[in-house]
């Protein structure tokens, strides 16, 4: 929904994003424009930070405030609330939500759910670098948590795996992502902020001036500053931008390419042998 609107918005056929939303969720979307879009591959391992509240006491099939209710359970909170979720900084194997996008054999597996088939599928291996209790809300029976955590954790199941370890039941209530990789919610832009500025051409005299973008914008080049660059001659240069790897002594991991001082795209180095990524 998000990359139909801004496609809408500044009339462009090439839009993509790093890593889809639940429905309910609100916060940080990465959204690449034009040739961008061929960096989304790269950005969506980067680890996440989100807010999330537990309803206490219930359950639902999604796990979420979404779906139907599934059990009902009570509610003793004689456990110290605070101990129990910080014992979930930690790596562990956790369940895949049944209602989620995984395919499994080309089909997703909340299509299978909707179908009342089961599947099996392998738990996987998440790790959550932090987690932090913020609220108890003993009159509405929630808890609030910050938690930063890998690529493919399902905060949702997180959610469950908590309110059991409580001796009940609970589903995710609100869910907010705060950050992903260097991107914070507080750097970011709403989608009616993103059209307020169109109205006004703010954005679009930003987009095609030279200056710093950064409050709206930031290129491929800004995006990857932290990696080393590599300048190549022009018969390097050809041989790139036709896809021939090039002999290349320096270590392995993803490079910004330069012709000269003009900033021609990405290569990845590998085993000595540089090949091309992304042109801009």
């Amino acid at each position: 929904d998000v990359v139909n609107k801004i496609s809408d918005i500044f009339g462009i056929k090439k839009v993509g994003h790093t890593g889809t939303l639940d429905p309910l969720a609100e916060g940080v979307l990465i959204v690449t424009l034009g040739k961008a879009t061929k960096i989304a591959e790269l950005l969506t391992a980067e680890d996440k930070e989100y807010i999330a509240g537990i309803l206490l006491g219930v359950e639902t099939d999604t796990l979420d405030i979404t779906g139907k209710v599934t059990k009902s359970k009570p509610i003793d909170l004689s456990k110290n609330i605070e101990e129990v979720v910080n014992s979930f900084k930690k790596t562990y194997l956790q369940e895949v939500p049944k209602y989620s996008a995984v395919k499994v054999k080309g089909k997703k597996l909340y299509e299978y759910a909707r179908e009342n088939k089961e599947v099996n599928i392998k738990p996987r291996e998440i790790e959550i670098y932090n987690i932090k209790l913020l609220n108890i809300d003993l009159k509405e029976n929630i808890i609030t948590f910050k938690v930063s955590c890998s690529k493919g954790t399902y905060i949702r199941t997180l959610c469950g795996n908590i309110a059991e370890k409580l001796d009940t039941c609970g589903y995710m209530k609100e869910l907010q992502r705060t950050q992903v990789g260097d991107f914070r919610i507080e750097d970011s832009i709403t989608i009616n902020e993103l059209e307020e500025k169109i109205r006004s051409k703010e954005i679009l005299n930003n987009l095609n001036s030279n200056d710093d973008r950064s409050n709206y914008f930031i290129t491929i080049e800004q995006l990857f500053s932290n990696c080393n660059e590599i300048r190549l001659n022009a018969e390097q240069v050809n041989k790139f931008l036709n896809g021939v790897k090039i002999d290349n002594s320096k270590l392995d991991g993803i490079y910004r390419i330069y012709s000269e001082n003009n900033f021609i795209g990405l290569g990845i180095n590998k085993e000595k042998k540089l090949k091309r990524d992304v042109i801009i």
